[in-house]
């Protein structure tokens, strides 16, 4: 099955992207992922948060096929741990025949489109995580959730 994360955004700072790679050369021994960078908003600075959130909800949009089952990563959404996590991709990866797709929002969040074309929403911490950092933060989280399906000994319990 493949994986799909949607990124608003590049990620910028160094150690985050050595991080990200990292974890994204791990994750090839599990399944084939795929990150998709939507760039920002040209002008966006002119725009509501509103209108801001509408134009980047278009773009994700755009790049979702019919089929996707989509997850959004949203400080509204269910908290799982690290187990959970795995049993919950395990559930998805058994019974779903369509591409995973995870997305990362915007700074202001999704639009009401984007939130209505989701089929759950997840989230890593109630705590605030900068966009590029919960990039991080979901891959090691992903690769997690495979090394304990697959009874290896990276997760500690």
């Amino acid at each position: 099955m493949k994986i799909r994360l949607v990124v608003i955004g590049k990620t910028n700072s160094s150690y985050l992207k050595n991080g990200e790679r990292d974890y994204e050369d791990r994750l090839k021994h599990y399944c084939k992922f795929e990150e998709l960078l939507i760039p920002p908003i040209k002008n966006g600075g002119k725009l509501s948060y509103n209108e801001y959130k509408i134009k980047e909800g278009m773009l994700i949009l755009k790049n979702i096929a019919p089929k996707d089952q989509v997850i959004l990563l949203d400080k509204a959404g269910k908290s799982l741990s690290s187990i959970d996590f795995s049993n919950y991709l395990n559930q998805k990866l058994l019974y779903s025949s369509k591409r995973l797709v995870f997305v990362v929002g915007g700074a202001f969040g999704f639009s009401e489109e984007v939130y209505k074309r989701s089929d759950s929403r997840l989230s890593f911490s109630k705590m605030t995580f900068s966009h590029q950092m919960i990039r991080l933060i979901f891959k090691e989280q992903l690769y997690r959730a495979f090394t304990i399906l697959k009874g290896e000994k990276y997760h500690h319990e």
